[in-house]
């Protein structure tokens, strides 16, 4: 009796045991996962930094908006920053940006004129209410992240101070300077590159753009959708010197287009583009409509996007460019009539900050030609290669 008892006491005593080694076991665990929880948040709380934004001609109302950037390409197009604070203006001197890690950022500081949450742009996406950036900054184009950049410490407090400027000026950007379009000659016998010089002239204002041969007023929208009308001088396409296979068929006339276009801005940076025209002199009748999606990425001060579209030209446009009457036919030239073409286009433009005023702008593309028009007798080509280069003064 006294050796059962014994053992069933034994027995009990090493499950008590057992429960209080893992008793002892849970409460050690914790407090280890306490402390290192404490120390954890006192390590991130030293290594957090500070950003200290002072406004050299702070507004007296609307709302500040302060981003903060991490990324070179989101910077470039003032979209989806690392972080995002709102101050209204209420009299005091700095605005504070806390727990930023350690690491490189670029500051973008706007004022929400009409408080409507969101940085008002223009058609092209120029910015139209004030803004400033760190590095004091002041573009006259697209930001450049190598321009505002700056590195920040751990457990520093890092002070800016911004002034607020228009990008578009008082009465929007002029811009002038020397240019040259280059187009490749797909038709048979002619010179493989033509080149004109012509004056680049640029304007951007809150609602009128200007750049070259084209212009665009701005209708509606200022957010990530917006609508204008477009107009452009097209040149045509060929003079009958150019190859004895034209000879006869005399030079093509110049004319107007006109039409509306749109731009979205859909996430990531994609820039979803349409727009129509149509010949408003009525010189060759007809119109032209693409679509087209491009995304920008920065590399150091310059500014490379690469586009890919879909173009098509109306019936019109597509005969008189590519076609041969019957009146015109000859033996090696056989009569050719196209219906509407469809072409498919890519390239990339670049643009590149030579210094606060000076700007290199440069496009290049390939349209591929449907087989519509590359069975025409005078056409030897299945492409045509495009391009524009300019150096622009920006006043």
């Amino acid at each position: 009796m006294t050796e059962k008892n014994i053992r069933i006491w034994s027995s009990d005593s090493i499950i008590g045991a057992g429960s209080l080694h893992k008793s002892s076991c849970f409460l050690l665990g914790a407090l280890v996962t306490s402390l290192a929880i404490f120390l954890f948040c006192g390590i991130a709380a030293a290594e957090a930094a500070t950003i200290a934004v002072r406004l050299d001609n702070p507004p007296p109302e609307g709302t500040l908006v302060v981003l903060l950037f991490d990324s070179a390409n989101a910077f470039g197009d003032l979209r989806d920053p690392w972080k995002m604070n709102t101050f209204p203006f209420d009299g005091r001197e700095t605005y504070l940006i806390e727990d930023v890690p350690a690491g490189e950022y670029a500051l973008a500081v706007y004022h929400d004129e009409n408080v409507n949450g969101r940085l008002d742009k223009n058609f092209i996406g120029i910015p139209r209410e004030p803004l400033g950036f760190s590095n004091r900054y002041e573009p006259k184009g697209p930001p450049t992240y190598e321009r505002a950049r700056f590195t920040l410490g751990s457990d520093e407090i890092r002070s800016f101070d911004v002034e607020l400027f228009r990008p578009l000026g008082k009465r929007g950007r002029l811009g002038i300077g020397p240019g040259v379009i280059l187009r490749s000659n797909p038709y048979r016998g002619a010179d493989d590159i033509v080149a004109q010089p012509i004056p680049a002239i640029t304007y951007n204002g809150e609602r009128l753009q200007v750049f070259g041969t084209g212009l665009r007023f701005g209708l509606f929208g200022s957010g990530k959708l917006r609508f204008a009308a477009t107009a452009g001088y097209r040149i045509g396409v060929y003079e009958e010197d150019d190859s004895r296979i034209l000879r006869g068929l005399g030079d093509r006339d110049d004319t107007v287009m006109a039409g509306l276009a749109l731009i979205w801005e859909l996430p990531a940076g994609v820039n979803l583009k349409a727009g129509c025209e149509h010949d408003v002199l009525d010189e060759i009748g007809g119109g032209s409509a693409r679509i087209s999606a491009d995304k920008s990425f920065q590399f150091g001060s310059a500014r490379l996007t690469p586009e890919i579209g879909l173009n098509w030209l109306s019936s019109d446009l597509s005969d008189y460019d590519f076609g041969v009457p019957n009146s015109k036919a000859t033996a090696d030239r056989p009569a050719y009539k196209l219906d509407d073409t469809f072409s498919i286009e890519a390239g990339i433009g670049a643009f590149v900050e030579l210094s606060r005023n000076w700007r290199l702008v440069c496009n290049m593309s390939a349209e591929f030609l449907e087989d519509e028009v590359t069975d025409s007798p005078i056409v030897s080509d299945d492409y045509v290669m495009k391009g524009f280069v300019a150096l622009n003064y920006v006043f």
